[in-house]
Order: C-alpha cells, then sequence, then structure tokens
C-alpha cells in the first residue's frame, strides 16, 4: 500500500511540475480597442480595468475588474464590474492572439516576464499618467531573455513621457523607505538637425522637494536591434536606463538590461505625452 502511495505521489507531483499555465496581471486604461475585445461599452465611465489572464495549452482565461477606482485605494468604488472570458489564442511571431469570437487582442511578447497589448497596426497601445498596457507576469524568471527590436530614433527638440511605477526602479528608493508608487514625468531634449541628444529634466514623486532633476542623456544601440536611452547623473554617472520599444513606451531597465516587471496596479513603462 505504501508503495502504490508513493507512486501516485509521484506521478501527481510530475503532473503538478509539468502544468505549462502562465498567469499575468495588470491595471490599464480602457482604450476603445480593449473594451470592444472585452465587450465593455464605449461610453461606460472607467478610470482603469484590472487583468488576470492566464494561458493553458492553446486555451486562455481571462478575469477583468473595472470602473472608477476608489479614493486612497487600489480598488474600485462599490467594487467596480466584473466579467470573464475564455477561449482560444494563437502564437504568431512574437505576438500572442487572443480570439473571443468575432474579435481579437494582439498582444506583443517582450519576454517570459511580460507582454504589451498592441494596436491593430502593430505599434504599442500607449497608456496615460496613471496606467500602462504592459502585462507583468505574477511569477517572472530570473534574467529572462528579451527579444525586441527597438525602432530607428527620429529626435525633436522635446519629448516627453509620462506615468505611474512600483519602487524598484534601482537607485531611486532609499533602503527601507516606505514607498507604494512611482510618479514619473521626464523631458528628453535633442537637437533634431544632428538627430542627438542633449539634455533631460526628470519630475516625480523622489524630486518632489527640489523640483526636478537635470542632466545629460544618451542613446545606445546594441548590435541585438535594442535602443537604450542611458540618463546620466551630474557626476556623468548612469542612473536611469530605459528601453525603447517603440516611439510612443519605454521600459525601465535595471543596469544589465533586464527588464522590469511590475505588478496588479502598476507596470515599469512610460508613456509618450508629446
Amino acid at each position: 500500500m505504501k508503495n502504490i502511495l508513493t507512486v501516485f505521489s509521484f506521478f501527481f507531483c510530475v503532473s503538478c511540475a509539468s502544468s505549462k499555465d502562465t498567469n499575468y496581471t495588470a491595471s490599464t486604461p480602457a482604450d476603445p480597442l480593449v473594451r470592444t475585445f472585452l465587450g465593455i461599452s464605449l461610453t461606460d465611465s472607467i478610470d482603469f480595468i484590472r487583468w488576470n489572464l492566464t494561458f493553458s495549452d492553446n486555451q486562455y482565461t481571462l478575469q477583468c475588474n473595472y470602473g472608477i477606482g476608489k479614493n486612497n485605494t487600489n480598488g474600485f468604488i462599490n467594487g467596480g464590474e466584473k466579467l470573464s472570458l475564455s477561449g482560444k489564442f494563437k502564437k504568431e511571431h512574437n505576438n500572442y492572439l487572443l480570439i473571443n469570437g468575432r474579435q481579437a487582442l494582439k498582444l506583443a511578447i517582450l519576454n517570459t516576464n511580460l507582454l504589451h497589448i498592441l494596436n491593430t497596426d502593430n505599434s504599442m497601445l500607449k497608456g496615460n499618467g496613471g496606467w500602462s498596457y504592459a502585462l507583468n507576469n505574477m511569477t517572472p524568471v530570473a534574467n529572462a531573455q528579451t527579444a525586441i527590436v527597438s525602432p530607428k530614433v527620429i529626435l525633436k527638440d522635446s519629448m516627453s513621457f509620462e506615468g505611474r511605477t512600483p519602487c524598484g526602479v534601482p537607485g531611486i528608493i532609499a533602503p527601507g523607505m516606505e514607498c507604494y508608487k512611482l510618479k514619473w514625468y521626464i523631458v528628453l531634449y535633442g537637437d533634431s538637425q544632428k538627430n542627438e541628444p542633449t539634455t533631460y529634466k526628470v519630475f516625480g514623486t523622489p524630486w518632489r522637494v527640489e523640483g526636478g532633476r537635470k542632466g545629460d542623456w544618451k542613446i545606445i544601440t546594441k548590435d541585438v536591434g535594442k535602443i537604450f536611452y542611458q540618463l546620466n547623473d551630474e557626476k556623468g554617472t548612469p542612473f536611469i536606463n530605459l528601453l525603447k520599444l517603440d516611439d510612443g513606451v519605454l521600459i525601465f531597465t535595471d543596469a544589465k538590461e533586464n527588464l522590469l516587471v511590475g505588478d496588479l496596479d502598476f507596470s515599469y513603462t512610460l508613456n509618450r505625452r508629446f
């Protein structure tokens, strides 16, 4: 009997270990493209949508909670509205295509840890100053390889990016300091004639008292097609690293170029304002 139980336990554990379920979470704005896929009215008042997306074999399940945000919480007034979807998905090149009846939603696979919702023209769907369209793996793996080819940089005299992120951007929040989220507004200045970067200004939570931070920035192009924006402090030391995902979306990385993974409330992407 003991041997039978041992064998049963072994196969049960193997079955559990071989499960390929992957879970992603996010809080996103409510673009018409997203509303249409989810079957949400285009006229409903919505601050944000919270996602819980699971992939299993060729099937997906999706639970969403949405509505008007409740002040001083990460939830919704009266609990918001809820919906559930399930269906098949396809992997096309480096994208997932979710099918919901006659509707489809395309997500770029940035790496094992991160997905990003796409427009119908395959550009990254741009978020706002509160939320972004990146979905975060709930059990991220370390040093996930990123297969991204950044679009060519064409600089204007200035361009700005905004967003809210968790507090894990390296070197920004001192160890032991209480922090729930970071607000960001970054202006990048450039010489549009030479297509070269010049200076930057960073505003947000860490520099609220001093009214922002200034310095020089660089564009670093890797031979694998990735383009990074490196912001240096007054000593010329890199203190912010961003990967260009799209003309409208940047994502924070660590010093080793690993993409930072967010949580159910915020991602580590910034969205272009102008």
